[in-house]
C-alpha cells in the first residue's frame, strides 16, 4: 500500500470512528415527549377527547362484565391484547416515581402533564379493579387464546375472563405491587390534585394489609398468570410497598415493617417487575441519607446491598453485570430494554441523591465512582438505544431517521379502524398482516424494543423476543430521559 492510500485509509477510519463515537448528539427532549406518548399507543377503554395517538379507537369496552364489575380502561401490557396487573402496577410505580423525582425536568418540557395523565389512566383503572379491601382483579384475558390471534384491540373476539385475588386466593406481590404503585401515584398527584391523591393513599393503604394479612403468590391464584408474568415471590414487593408507603404518610408502622425485615434481599442482578429489592434498598438508602433512620443494623444493610447494585452497573461491584460488544448492559434474552431502562433509572437516581446530600462519590469495591461518572454511563446506555450502536439504529420506535418498522405489535401491525373499519378475524390478521413483509402501517411512537447479545436486531414480527416493545420499558425510562434532558 502507497503512504498517501495508507493515510486516506487512516483518515477513513478515524473519521468513522469520530461519527460514531463523538458525532451522535441525542435529543432526550424528543424521545421524552415520545416515551410519553407511547402510553396513549397502549390504552384500552374509551378513549378521551385529547387523545394524541389518533389511530387507535375504542377498544374492550365490556371488559369485566362476565365477573360483574366494570374493568374498562388501563394499558394493553405489550404487543398483544392483555391486561396484566402485575407488570402494569410496576409499570405505575416507576411512572410514578419518574415523576416525582424529575417533576422539574418535566415541567421544563412541558410534559408534567402529560406524565400525570398517562399514570392517571392506569390509576383509574387500579381504582376500579380493587372493588373492596381484599379483593383486587389482576388480569383481563387469558393468554392462550390471545395469542392464538392476530387482531387489532378494536376487533379484539377472544375471551375477556377476568382474575382476582381476594382471601381465600391471595396474591401478595400483585397486591402489594399495586399498593406501591397507589402509594407513588398519591405522592405525584400531592400538588396537582390533593383530592385524588388521598384516594390514591387510601387504596395503597387497604391493598397493603391485604397483601401482608393474607400471604401468597398471585401466580397461584391467577393460573392465567403463570403463562406470562409469573412471580418468584412476594417478598421484595411487600417491603417495595412499605418504602413507598412511609414515603407518601411518614407513618411509623411502615418504618417499623422495613425495621424488622430479616431479608433484605442480598445483592440482585435486576430490578425488574419480578424483583423489586433493589428499588427497596435504594428508597430505604435515601432515607439514611436524609438522616431519617441511623446508619446502622439492618438500615446499613439495605444500603450497602442496593449501592453495590449501582458499583456493579459502573464495572466495581461484587458481581458485574454483563456487556454486549458494544457496551449495552445486557441481563437476559427476552426484552433486555427493560432491564436496562431500570437499571440506568436506578442509576440516575442515586446521582441525584448523592448531589442533593453532597456527596461527591460513592464508595465501591472496585474504587470510587461519582455522580457525574453515573451520569456519563447512564447517557452511553441511552445514547445506544436511540441509535450510537453498531447498526445505527434506534431502538426507539418514531425516533431519529432509522428505526425499527416491524415491531410485533398487533396494534400497529394492522391498518388502524378509522382508515378501513372491515373487521380483521382471529385467523385472518395472521395472513392480512402478520405475515405482511412490509413497514407496519401505523408508526407506535415511543415503543422501545431490544437488541440480541450481540448488538443484533432482526426487524420481523416474529421476533417476539426482542421486537415486542412492552409498557414496563417506558416506565423508569421517562425518568431516565427527563433526567438526561
Amino acid at each position: 500500500m502507497g503512504a498517501l492510500s495508507y493515510v486516506f485509509m487512516l483518515t477513513i477510519l478515524c473519521c468513522s470512528f469520530l461519527i460514531h463515537n463523538v458525532a451522535f448528539a441525542a435529543d432526550y427532549g424528543s424521545a421524552l415527549t415520545k416515551s410519553i406518548l407511547f402510553f396513549e399507543g397502549q390504552r384500552s377503554g374509551k378513549l378521551p377527547p385529547n387523545q394524541r395517538v389518533q389511530w387507535r379507537g375504542d377498544s374492550a369496552l365490556t371488559d369485566g362484565q362476565s365477573a360483574g364489575v366494570d374493568l374498562v380502561g388501563g394499558y394493553y401490557d405489550a404487543g398483544d391484547n392483555l391486561k396484566l396487573g402485575f407488570p402494569f402496577a410496576f409499570t405505575m410505580t416507576m411512572l410514578s416515581w419518574s415523576t416525582i423525582e424529575f417533576e422539574d425536568k418535566l415541567t421544563e418540557k412541558n410534559e408534567l402533564d402529560n406524565a400525570l395523565s398517562a399514570i392517571k389512566w392506569g390509576t383509574d383503572y387500579f381504582i376500579k379493579a380493587h372493588t373492596e379491601p381484599n379483593v383486587l382483579y389482576g388480569e383481563v384475558g387469558e393468554p392462550d387464546s390471545d395469542h392464538q390471534c392476530w387482531q387489532r384491540p378494536e376487533d379484539m373476539t377472544t375471551p375477556r375472563d377476568a382474575y382476582k385475588i381476594d382471601e381465600q386466593n391471595p396474591g401478595s406481590d400483585l397486591a402489594a405491587e399495586t399498593a406501591a404503585a397507589f402509594a407513588a401515584a398519591s405522592i405525584a398527584f400531592k400538588t396537582a390534585d390533593p383530592n385524588y391523591s388521598s384516594t390514591l393513599q387510601l387504596h395503597a393503604v387497604q391493598l397493603f394489609d391485604f397483601a401482608k394479612n393474607h400471604q401468597g403468590s398471585y401466580s397461584d391464584s391467577i393460573s392465567a398468570a403463570r403463562k406470562v408474568y409469573s412471580s418468584s415471590g412476594y417478598k421484595d414487593e411487600l417491603l417495595w410497598a412499605a418504602a413507598w408507603l412511609y414515603r407518601a404518610t411518614e407513618l411509623k408502622t411502615y418504618l417499623d415493617y422495613l425495621g424488622q425485615a430479616s431479608d433484605t434481599g442480598g445483592v440482585r442482578s435486576t430490578f425488574s417487575w419480578d424483583d423489586k429489592f433493589t428499588g427497596a434498598q435504594l428508597l430505604v438508602a435515601k432515607l439514611l441519607l436524609d438522616g431519617k433512620v441511623d446508619s446502622s443494623g439492618v438500615w446499613a444493610q439495605f444500603k450497602s446491598e442496593g449501592e453495590d447494585y449501582i458499583c456493579s452497573l459502573a464495572g466495581k461491584g461484587t458481581r458485574n453485570v454483563a456487556k454486549t460488544p458494544a457496551g449495552l448492559f445486557w441481563f437476559l434474552p427476552d426484552n433486555n430494554s427493560q432491564y436496562v431502562t431500570s437499571a440506568t433509572f436506578l442509576m440516575s437516581v442515586y446521582a441525584k441523591y448523592l448531589t442533593e446530600k453532597g456527596s461527591s462519590s460513592l464508595q465501591c469495591n472496585g474504587g470510587a465512582i461519582t455522580p457525574s461518572d453515573l451520569q456519563s454511563l447512564v447517557k452511553a446506555q441511552v445514547d445506544y438505544l436511540l441509535g450510537s450502536n453498531p447498526k445505527g439504529l434506534s431502538y426507539m420506535v418514531g425516533y431519529g431517521p432509522n428505526y425499527p418498522q416491524q415491531i410485533h405489535h398487533r396494534a400497529a401491525s394492522i391498518v388502524s379502524i378509522k382508515e378501513d373499519a372491515t373487521p380483521v378475524t382471529c385467523k385472518g390478521g395472521f395472513d392480512q398482516w402478520f405475515n405482511r413483509n412490509a413497514p407496519n402501517p401505523n408508526v407506535l411512537e415511543g415503543a422501545v424494543v431490544s437488541t440480541d447479545g450481540n448488538d443484533n436486531y432482526n426487524d420481523d414480527k416474529n421476533n417476539y423476543q426482542t421486537a415486542e416493545p412492552s409498557t414496563v420499558v417506558n416506565g423508569p425510562l421517562v425518568g431516565v430521559l427527563a433526567y438526561l434532558a
